[in-house]
């Protein structure tokens, strides 16, 4: 009894598209090859979305998975599972979508509310199955309906409170669900429409002032705001002017709120009454004139020398009847001066600062703009100094000057001469530097500087600076007398010379050896020096060089020399004779010698 699986398949009637309420079968057929005729058992196994929908057991190869009333829900992937005997076998999965959605049921748990209030509202789809996208309608009189939407991946139903605002007075709701299938939206039909009528808590705030028009500077005003309500619980009345709360009253239907007017008092005013979540505003603008316009400050100078006098005179424009006051402005607090219209004063550096004056009339009090008055000390005579600190550069190395003022009110404007031309210009507080960077050899003009400020006195100049340019030292050479080889016990000078170079010069003479060994050191105010060295003996042959610096801190090394120590002529003439001596004394001992032999022979 051999059997195979050929095809597995299933079938959906009437089609894969159906209607919502419309019946529906899901077939699973299995094509099946026998060896011979012999009964076989069939277990069918049907999922939506892997899911288990349907068993059964048959002798055909046919089981069929009806559906009297076919809903959204039933919308899915639907594949088929056979097994017989020890094979197994399984179809390819078919999409169903069943269209169209059920109508959805909203209910609303208050049919009467005041503004403010919430109502909760709950939309729901019974013969649905998540997840599901609930969209709620508030439909107000000849406007646009104001939607919703909620999504819901767990329940088939959605719960939205709504704020009552002002002016919602006859509010209606529906709503409708909506789901996904293949990447598509699929909505419902509307609900059923839901009345909900509004009331208002309270009515609209009024709100006067008093007096109602021609309030001018000093004037006391009144400000009232009243409201009508239905109860008074938690009743707030809220008076305020570009978002500054002026007063507030709570459980209470009128605010009162007086003030002394003044020009920074016009505007628009604004009355807010809110309870609960509701509320209503109510606007005025009030009008402020003017009972007399600021005052203005006058000075003599606003720019004075030290003891001098200064003269401060407050005035009105048209207005002569005032209680005037001159005040100092400090970053502490302002320090009143005098109480009068006029202040005269003998002024020191200290009363540098910002000055205004105030004016008050029917106990409105103005405040002029500031007046800035700077008193200056006169500059001491600046001083002049190199940077490093000696009043000398080194050629092609530049230059730095301190130009320094200790007296006088900044700022300082400082200016910098070479020669007689300006260099540069800088304004500082106390100092100033130049860098000259073009110093050339023959820059011998004298250096000045000179400082002034908004001081009478004008201009001090400093003394003059004269720099001294230090020439580095260039191509040292040395050389010897005798040059090459020198007798043993002879004098011999040494001569290290430098083409240029500012005085005095260190020169420095060296015999070179494993270290570097100095022999000899002169300071000289000229190009080149003399080193004598009395004695020469055979020890002292060997390499010799020199070294040359100012105070340009610049070595520079000679090329070396080598110098031989020889014998000298009269040692060499005792040396001879005493080998000449040598040999006639050999001579003799072998005469004497051959004769003696010769005798003896005989």
């Amino acid at each position: 009894q051999v059997f195979t699986f050929n095809t597995v398949e299933i079938k959906v009637q009437p089609s894969a598209k159906v209607r919502n309420g419309a019946p529906m079968s899901v077939t699973c057929h299995a094509d099946i090859s026998k060896s011979t005729d012999f009964q076989l058992k069939y277990n069918f196994t049907i999922f939506k979305d892997r899911k288990l929908v349907f068993m059964t057991v048959s002798d055909t190869g046919d089981a069929r998975y009806e559906i009297p009333v076919a809903k959204s829900s039933d919308t899915g992937d639907y594949q088929c599972t056979v097994k017989a005997d020890k094979k197994t076998r399984s179809s390819d999965p078919v999409h169903v979508w069943v269209a169209g959605m059920t109508k959805p049921i909203l209910t609303a748990d208050k049919r009467d509310v005041l503004e403010g209030e919430v109502v909760k509202l709950r939309c729901e789809l019974p013969e649905e199955e998540p997840p599901l996208q609930f969209c709620f309608r508030k439909i107000k009189t000849n406007s646009t309906p104001k939607e919703t939407c909620v999504p819901e991946s767990y329940t088939n139903f959605s719960v939205l409170e709504v704020s009552v605002e002002e002016g919602d007075h006859i509010l209606q709701f529906d709503c409708f669900g909506r789901r996904n299938v293949k990447l598509e939206w699929e909505d419902s039909a509307h609900s059923n429409k839901t009345l909900v009528t509004v009331r208002e808590p309270f009515i609209k705030p009024t709100l006067t002032t008093v007096p109602s028009s021609n309030v001018t500077e000093g004037d006391q005003i009144q400000f009232e705001c009243s409201t009508a309500v239905v109860r008074m619980h938690d009743l707030e009345i809220i008076l305020q002017k570009n978002k500054t709360i002026l007063n507030s009253v709570q459980d209470k239907k009128l605010l009162r709120y007086s003030t002394v007017a003044t020009l920074e008092d016009s505007g628009e005013y604004l009355c807010k009454v809110e309870q609960g979540g509701a509320s209503k505003t109510t606007k005025l603008n009030v009008v402020v004139s003017e009972l007399f316009p600021k005052p203005t400050l006058v000075a003599s100078m606003t720019k004075l020398d030290k003891n001098k006098e200064l003269i401060l005179n407050c005035s009105i424009n048209g207005f002569q009847k005032a209680n005037f006051s001159i005040i100092r402005k400090n970053s502490n607090g302002d320090i009143p001066l005098k109480s009068s219209q006029t202040l005269k004063m003998r002024v020191n550096v200290n009363d540098t600062g910002s000055y205004t004056c105030k004016a008050e009339v029917k106990g409105i009090v103005k405040e002029s703009k500031p007046v800035r008055i700077n008193v200056y000390a006169p500059v001491s005579k600046p001083t002049l100094s190199v940077a490093g600190g000696l009043p000398e550069v080194v050629l092609g190395k530049p230059l730095q000057l301190i130009c320094h003022s200790v007296m006088g009110t900044p700022p300082k404007t400082f200016r910098f001469y070479k020669g007689n031309e300006v260099e540069k210009i800088v304004i500082n507080d106390t100092y100033a530097t130049f860098l000259d960077e073009n110093i050339r050899l023959n820059d011998r003009r004298g250096y000045r500087c000179d400082a002034r400020n908004n001081h009478s006195s004008g201009v001090k100049t400093s003394d003059i600076l004269n720099v001294t340019v230090i020439v580095p030292v260039r191509d040292a050479s040395l050389g010897s007398v005798p040059y090459g080889e020198v007798e043993d016990g002879s004098e011999t000078a040494f001569l290290c010379s430098v083409k240029e170079g500012s005085w005095p010069i260190l020169f420095r003479f060296f015999k070179k050896t494993d270290q570097e060994v100095l022999l000899f050191e002169k300071v000289e105010h000229a190009d080149r020096a003399m080193w004598h060295k009395k004695t020469m003996k055979r020890q002292d042959t060997g390499t010799y060089y020199c070294m040359a610096s100012n105070r340009a801190n610049v070595d520079v090394r000679s090329r070396p020399i080598t110098i031989s120590v020889i014998l000298a002529a009269w040692k060499k003439g005792v040396i001879a004779a005493l080998v000449l001596i040598s040999v006639a004394g050999a001579g003799a001992l072998a005469l004497w010698w051959f004769l003696r032999k010769k005798k003896k022979s005989k």
